[in-house]
């Protein structure tokens, strides 16, 4: 089964997408990873990347997809796979579309995970990560057992600087402006499932898992 993931910040894209490929066995393919590993493994795509990157210019689309199709030409992927934070752009999604049916690979589906604004805001601004050793907590759904210490080494817990509601605002209207034209690109194809993410993480993943069976 290969599938696209998408999601706004706070959404809970990422635990979604930890569950779906152990749950479906599939290949989890972060772009970000993707990006790190190219460049580390001297692909032939990763130094056109890097060559971009070390300018401090944007990687092309082309090369981007590029990079994709040799990270799914691995044999990891043959039994399926779920693509996360590509494609960006309705032009990144027709170059991915192209580079699929080149290499006889279709989408079966599009999960798009909808939370309310106001949901979004709280669970970004609630979050809070210990300096020390990293632990994820939140003032409202996981709340240390002291206020401001880490369960785990009692180091001082923060608010990362781009959690505020300010900046939580910002990113979600960028990602907003960005993806709705990719979205109807999608519901276009008839391939995209509105999932409501407005619940908690295992109905989530039993409505994800409904739709796909």
């Amino acid at each position: 089964m290969n599938l696209l993931i998408m999601g706004p910040p706070g959404a809970g894209k990422g635990t979604q997408a930890e569950m779906l490929v152990e749950k479906l066995q599939i290949t989890h393919i972060s772009t970000g990873d993707m990006f790190r590993s190219a460049i580390k493994d001297g692909t032939e795509m990763g130094i056109k990347a890097k060559e971009y990157l070390d300018k401090g210019e944007l990687v092309p689309d082309s090369v981007v997809v590029g990079m994709v199709k040799e990270r799914l030409s691995r044999p990891d992927c043959s039994r399926g796979f779920l693509l996360d934070g590509f494609p960006r752009t309705v032009a990144q999604a027709e170059a991915l579309d192209e580079m699929l049916k080149s290499m006889g690979i279709k989408i079966d589906g599009v999960i798009n995970i909808l939370v309310p604004r106001e949901k979004l805001i709280e669970r970004v601004t609630g979050r809070r990560i210990c300096r020390s050793c990293g632990a994820s907590y939140h003032l409202l759904y996981q709340r240390p057992e002291i206020e401001g210490k880490c369960n785990y080494c009692s180091g001082e817990l923060y608010q990362r600087s781009d959690d505020n509601t300010t900046a939580a605002s910002n990113r979600l209207e960028i990602y907003e402006n960005q993806t709705h034209p990719l979205i109807d690109y999608y519901l276009k194809l008839g391939v995209i499932m509105n999932i409501d993410g407005n619940q908690d993480i295992n109905s989530v993943l039993a409505d994800i898992l409904s739709r796909l069976s």
